[in-house]
């Protein structure tokens, strides 16, 4: 039989590439995560790590190991959380939350959840996807609202190359970018632009993250980006516009309607964030995280019902998505279609 403390110290050694800094992180030492690594490859009869001088490289079968080692650490935090909420004397439930995401989504969701679970004790925790996500996977949060932009989810399928064991990605909705301008500005009139025909603007970005996403954008359209000001805070971002600073791409659900800016539309290929929920797999889910994520769908339907109407009338809406995605190669449906979800 495999042992899972070997497991464990395969899992480190993994993480880190050397022997001696996964025995640092376990506090062991680098001759007992030797001994360890070596007793796994007895009992399973191939060898699983190869030293070099470059570092650790995993076999085939020290990967797959990793996998299961992960997957069964899931499994055991998943148990510990149940087994603590039997013993507590009031349920509690910790939300993690990027900062739009807690500003715009989140209160009305924990509006719905207060009225009908007012015994639960809600901590929220403000954080970014990729610090939320392993805190979802250790058990420090039971849920967590996040986003992506281009590409796959933090969280990807199970059985996909580069999953998280454990955690599954629930998509509620994609929240749209729109164009910030300052009022004056040349294409303020318009209902829609054309990246390109910005090519000659500074921008202000309202999320340090959206940098290399901006830049691929700017380069389908034909122009190198030019940075003016760099923020952590969209609304900070939307009144820099509204100074005269800069134009700025913001998410639909960010969208603050600072005074001194105009919203646009932007033409395909239109830039997109994908909101959606990071909870653990399996079935001993917790009743109140399910809760809040059922309130949390229900906020993302309303949020898009809302977004139908742009400040210059009928906009393409913020799209909702299924809980499981598009699936069989299906494409997203087309700007304005709203899908409820499920």
């Amino acid at each position: 039989m495999i042992d899972v403390q070997r497991l464990r110290v395969l899992r480190a050694v993994a993480e880190h590439g050397s022997f001696n800094k996964a025995a640092g992180a376990l506090l062991l030492t680098p001759s007992a995560v030797s001994q360890h690594i070596a007793a796994l490859e007895r009992t399973l009869g191939h060898p699983v790590a190869v030293r070099s001088t470059r570092g650790v490289t995993l076999t085939e079968p020290g990967r797959l190991l990793v996998e299961a080692a992960e997957t069964i650490s899931a499994e055991l935090d998943q148990v510990r959380r149940a087994i603590d909420r039997l013993t507590q004397e009031r349920p509690r439930l910790t939300v993690a939350t990027f900062t739009s995401g807690g500003r715009h989504l989140l209160p009305a969701a924990l509006a719905r959840f207060v009225q009908t679970h007012p015994e639960v004790e809600l901590t929220v925790l403000e954080s970014e996807p990729e610090d939320a996500v392993p805190m979802v996977r250790g058990g420090a949060a039971d849920l967590a609202l996040a986003y992506h932009f281009d590409g796959p989810p933090p969280v990807r399928p199970d059985g996909h190359p580069g999953g998280r064991p454990g955690l599954v990605w629930r998509p509620l909705l994609e929240d749209p970018l729109r164009l910030v301008l300052p009022d004056g500005h040349r294409l303020a009139g318009r209902t829609s632009v054309d990246l390109g025909e910005l090519s000659g603007d500074r921008w202000v970005l309202g999320c340090l993250k959206t940098e290399a996403f901006l830049r691929r954008y700017a380069e389908l359209a034909g122009f190198d980006l030019r940075v003016a000001a760099s923020t952590t805070d969209y609304f900070f971002a939307q009144t820099l516009v509204a100074a005269g600073v800069g134009v700025s791409l913001v998410p639909q659900v960010a969208l603050a309607g600072a005074a001194g800016t105009v919203v646009v539309r932007v033409e395909p290929p239109r830039p997109a964030r994908h909101i959606g929920l990071v909870l653990p797999r399996g079935r001993r889910t917790d009743p109140s995280a399910e809760a809040l994520a059922e309130a949390l769908a229900a906020t993302a339907t309303a949020t898009a019902e809302q977004a139908g109407a742009g400040p210059r009338g009928p906009a393409p809406a913020a799209r909702l998505l299924p809980r499981g995605g598009l699936r069989g190669g299906a494409q997203p449906p087309e700007p304005g279609v709203t899908r409820p979800v499920s």
